[in-house]
C-alpha cells in the first residue's frame, strides 16, 4: 500500500505542474518569464512579448533543421519516412509539459536511429520495423518513467564518455555501409547485419550501380558540405534535400532514379496496432525486450547528456529524473501516433539555446511548425520528388559529422582503460547488433574500474632499533619473526576480497609467524565478500596455530563487523577500534596483545602516544 501511495503521490505532482504551466500561459497579460526561467509580474506586456518572439524564433529555427532530420532518421532506422517527422511533432509537443528542463528539444535521434536499424536486419522484411514500433516505443516509455520514479538519473553520470564515443563511431559506419547502396542506385539486399557483411555485400554488386544516382548523390554530399562551413546559420540539409529534389525533378525519366513512393512515405495518423492485439503478444515482448532496454538505456543516456550540456550554459537546475519522466511520456505519444523512439537531440537542442528560447514552449511551437510543414509535405505529396541517392548520401554525410576525432583521440591517449572501452564499444558496434554493442561497452567500463579499483594496498611493517615502525623492503627480514604488521588502504569491497585474502595467506606462507596485525584505520568499504573472505583468513591462520588481530578500526568497518557477525570468529579481544586524535594507538594495544599471545615481553613498544588526548 505505501508502494501504491507514493506512485500516486509522483504522478499527482506532475500533475500539478502540468496545470500550473497551463494557466501561467493563460495569464499573459500579468506575467511573464525572465531569463533564468522564474515567473514575476509585470507590468506591462512587453517583457511578455519579448518572450513569445524569442521562442517562436527559437520553434521556426528548430522546425526547420527537426523536419529533414525527422525524414533522415525514418530512413536510417528502416521506417517510413512520416515516422520521423511525427516523432518530431509529438515529442516535442509532449515532454515539455512534462521535462524539468527548458532547452532539450526530444524526437528521433541517430543513435536510437542506428539501434533500430541494426536490430530489424534480422528481419528479411523491411517493414517489420514500423509493424514493431508500436511496442517497442510501449515498452521504451515504460522503462524510462519507471526508471524516473527510482530516480535512475542519478546513475547514469557512472557511464564512461568512452561507451558513448565508441559507440556513435561505430554506428556511423555501420549506417554509411547500408545507405551507400542507395548512392548507388543499387536495391539494398540484405546481405548481414554486420558492416563487414554490409560492406562486402555492397561492394559485390557495384557493377549494379546507376550513374545517375551516384551523381546525384555525390553531387548533394559535396553541395551539403560547402552549404554548410559557408552558411553555418542556415538549415543546410533541408535547402541541400531541396535542391537535390529540383534536380531530379528537372532531370529526364529515362535516368530512371529511384524516388520514395508512397507506400514509403504514406500512411495515417496511426499506426497498426495489431501487434498490440494479437495472440503472441506476451512472446512478442520477450522477444523485443533486449532491443527495448537497449533504447531506453540510450534515450537516458542522451537526455543526460543534453540536459547537462545546456544546464552548464545556462545556469538552470539540472533535474534529470524529471527529464526522464517527460522522454517517458513523449514516447507514448509516439506509440500512439506513427512515430520512432524520441530521445534528446542534441543538435536540435543547442540550437533552440542559441536562438534565444525563453520558456519551454520554444519547443511546442516547433512541433506546431513541423505539423504545418508535414500537412504541407503529404498535401502536395513531396515525397516522390524525393531522390534516395540523395537523401542516403545526406545521411551519410550526418554520419560523419557525428565522429568527433578529437574526443576519439583523447579516448585512445588518455589512459589504458578508456582506450580499451572504446575500442570494445566499437568493435562490438561493427560485428554485432547496437543495443548488444552498448551493454558490451558499458560493462567493459565498469569492469575495468572495478579492476581499477579493487587493488588494495598492502605495506608490511617491521621495529626499528628504538622501537618504532619501519616499512619493510623487498628481501628484508623481519627483525621479530613471530609478528608482523600490514598496513591496510584502499577499498575492500567484493572486487578486492579475493587480493586481500591472498596477499595476507602469502605473508603468512612463513613458518616462524604467529601472529599478523592488520592496520585497517584506511580501508574502506567492506562489505559481505569481504567479511566472507576474512572469515576464511581467520579459519586459515588458526589451522596453522595462528592468530589474526585487527587495529584501527573505524566506525564504518565496525559497523560491518559487528551486523555481520565477524566479531565473533574474529574475537572480540582481537578488535582495537581506531582513534582519529591518536592514530597509532590502536596499534599499540594491539603490538600488547600480540605479546600476550606468544607469551613475550621482548619487544620495547614505542610508537608514539599523546597521553593527553583520550582514546576513542
Amino acid at each position: 500500500m505505501r508502494s501504491k501511495n507514493s506512485f500516486r503521490h509522483y504522478f499527482s505532482r506532475r500533475t500539478v505542474r502540468v496545470l500550473r504551466s497551463a494557466m501561467q500561459l493563460l495569464r499573459r497579460m500579468s506575467i511573464a518569464t525572465d531569463d533564468a526561467g522564474s515567473l514575476r509580474p509585470v507590468s506591462d506586456g512587453g517583457k511578455f512579448s519579448n518572450t513569445i518572439s524569442n521562442d517562436l524564433r527559437s520553434g521556426i529555427n528548430v522546425a526547420l533543421l527537426a523536419f529533414p532530420q525527422g525524414m533522415a532518421y525514418a530512413l536510417v532506422a528502416g521506417l517510413p519516412i512520416q515516422f520521423g517527422i511525427t516523432c518530431s511533432i509529438v515529442a516535442a509537443l509532449l515532454s515539455p509539459l512534462f521535462s524539468g528542463s527548458r532547452y532539450p528539444i526530444l524526437g528521433p535521434t541517430n543513435a536510437t536511429a542506428f539501434m533500430i536499424f541494426s536490430y530489424f536486419l534480422a528481419y528479411p522484411d523491411p517493414s517489420s520495423a514500423a509493424d514493431h514500433m508500436p511496442l517497442v516505443i510501449i515498452m521504451v516509455a515504460a522503462l524510462l518513467i519507471i526508471g524516473s520514479v527510482l530516480k535512475v538519473g542519478d546513475l547514469i553520470q557512472y557511464v564512461s564518455r568512452s561507451v558513448i564515443i565508441g559507440y556513435v563511431a561505430g554506428a556511423a559506419l555501420l549506417i554509411i555501409a547500408n545507405q551507400f547502396s542507395y548512392v548507388l542506385g543499387i536495391d539494398p539486399a540484405r546481405e548481414g547485419r554486420s558492416f563487414f557483411t554490409i560492406f562486402v555485400g555492397t561492394v559485390s554488386r557495384i557493377s549494379e550501380s546507376n550513374f545517375a544516382s551516384v551523381f546525384l548523390g555525390l553531387g548533394t554530399f559535396v553541395f551539403y558540405f560547402v552549404l554548410r562551413r559557408s552558411f553555418r546559420t542556415l538549415p543546410t540539409f533541408a535547402i541541400s534535400l531541396f535542391v537535390a529534389s529540383l534536380v531530379n525533378w528537372f532531370l529526364p525519366n529515362s535516368l530512371s532514379i529511384d524516388t520514395f513512393n508512397d507506400q514509403q512515405g504514406g500512411g495515417g495518423l496511426f499506426p497498426d496496432f495489431s501487434i498490440l492485439t494479437g495472440s503472441g503478444f506476451f512472446d512478442k515482448i520477450a522477444e523485443l525486450s533486449g532491443i527495448a532496454f537497449g533504447l531506453a538505456f540510450l534515450v537516458a543516456l542522451e537526455i543526460s547528456v543534453v540536459s547537462k550540456s545546456l544546464v552548464s550554459r545556462s545556469g538552470d537546475e539540472l533535474k534529470m529524473n524529471h527529464d526522464l519522466f517527460g522522454s517517458g511520456i513523449a514516447n507514448v505519444g509516439c506509440a500512439f501516433l506513427s512515430g520512432m523512439v524520441a530521445s534528446g537531440s542534441l543538435t536540435r537542442s543547442a540550437l533552440n539555446y542559441s536562438s534565444g528560447a525563453a520558456t519551454k514552449f520554444s519547443s511546442v511551437f516547433s512541433a506546431l511548425f513541423c505539423g504545418m510543414g508535414l500537412w504541407v509535405f503529404l498535401k502536395v505529396d513531396f515525397v516522390n520528388y524525393i531522390p534516395k541517392s540523395a537523401l542516403a548520401s545526406l545521411v551519410i554525410a550526418v554520419a560523419i559529422s557525428l565522429i568527433n576525432w578529437k574526443q576519439l583521440l583523447i579516448c585512445l591517449l588518455s589512459t589504458r582503460s578508456d582506450a580499451v572501452t572504446f575500442l570494445v564499444t566499437f568493435i562490438s558496434a561493427l560485428i554485432m547488433p547496437l543495443h548488444v554493442a552498448i551493454f558490451i561497452g558499458a560493462g567493459t567500463a565498469v569492469a575495468l574500474f572495478l579492476r581499477q579499483a579493487a587493488r588494495p594496498e598492502l605495506v608490511e611493517y617491521d621495529f626499528g632499533s628504538s622501537g618504532q615502525l619501519n616499512e619493510i623492503k623487498s628481501g628484508d627480514v623481519r627483525s621479530f619473526p613471530a609478528i608482523s604488521i600490514v598496513h591496510v588502504e584502499g577499498e575492500l569491497f567484493f572486487g578486492a576480497a579475493e587480493i586481500f585474502r591472498s596477499q595476507i595467506q602469502a605473508t603468512a606462507s612463513d613458518s616462524n609467524l604467529k601472529v599478523i596485525i592488520l592496520r585497517m584505520k584506511n580501508a574502506r568499504h567492506l562489505d559481505a565478500t569481504s567479511v566472507i573472505a576474512l572469515e576464511e583468513l581467520v579459519c586459515f591462520l588458526k589451522r596453522n596455530g595462528r592468530e589474526l588481530i585487527i587495529s584501527g578500526v573505524m566506525k564504518d568497518v565496525s559497523r560491518v563487523l559487528e551486523s555481520s557477525g565477524a566479531v565473533d570468529f574474529i574475537g572480540k579481544e582481537n578488535i582495537f577500534p581506531g582513534s582519529f586524535g591518536n592514530p597509532n594507538l590502536a596499534t599499540k594495544n594491539a603490538l600488547k596483545r600480540a605479546q600476550e599471545i606468544i607469551g613475550s615481553s621482548e619487544i620495547d613498544v614505542k610508537i608514539y602516544h599523546d597521553p593527553s588526548r583520550p582514546a576513542e
